[in-house]
């Protein structure tokens, strides 16, 4: 029989980007952060984010029904250690990690700074395990430059050189 921290450390080998996902509860910025992530479909544009079903943003994801994924950027590691706190408290994001945000015209919080942004309307919501698989039609990308934040084997981690 696998135990769940066998198991933690073999999907730990997976190499993964790191993304906060971000809704507008009430007038207040709500968000996790995320690496189950990715995309589904490209007609229609889709992508799924996993989300355990004690956060308090899966609440809110079933509520609001449109979010924001934000791809990390390998400067916002505080960022996200912070949205990786169950305990945060969400007002004080810009102060303890730097955490600005500017706002689609939906509302939905826009992370400053990150390599890509995802605006997403949810389509379906599927319970697997102790985890809801979030499925969302992306209705618009924001493009940055610059390099990812990393998590592989529990450590955050930048991207290395090209292999040739």
């Amino acid at each position: 029989m696998i135990d769940q921290e066998t198991f933690r450390r073999a999907m730990g080998c997976f190499a993964t980007g790191v993304t906060v996902i971000t809704v507008d509860y009430e007038g207040t910025v709500q968000g996790m952060t995320a690496n189950a992530f990715s995309s589904v479909s490209l007609d229609p544009l889709l992508v799924l984010v996993c989300v355990d079903q004690k956060a308090r943003t899966h609440a809110h994801l079933h509520a609001r029904k449109r979010f924001g994924i934000n791809v990390l950027s390998e400067q916002q590691r505080a960022i996200s250690e912070h949205y990786a706190q169950p305990d945060r408290d969400p007002s004080r994001a810009e102060q303890a990690a730097g955490a600005r945000f500017d706002r689609t015209p939906h509302g939905t919080p826009v992370l400053q700074g990150a390599l890509a942004y995802l605006e997403c309307r949810l389509q379906s919501a599927q319970d697997a395990g102790d985890h809801t698989i979030f499925i969302a039609e992306v209705e618009d990308v924001v493009v940055r430059s610059g390099k990812p934040l990393l998590y592989f084997q529990a450590e955050y981690r930048a991207i290395g050189s090209e292999l040739k």
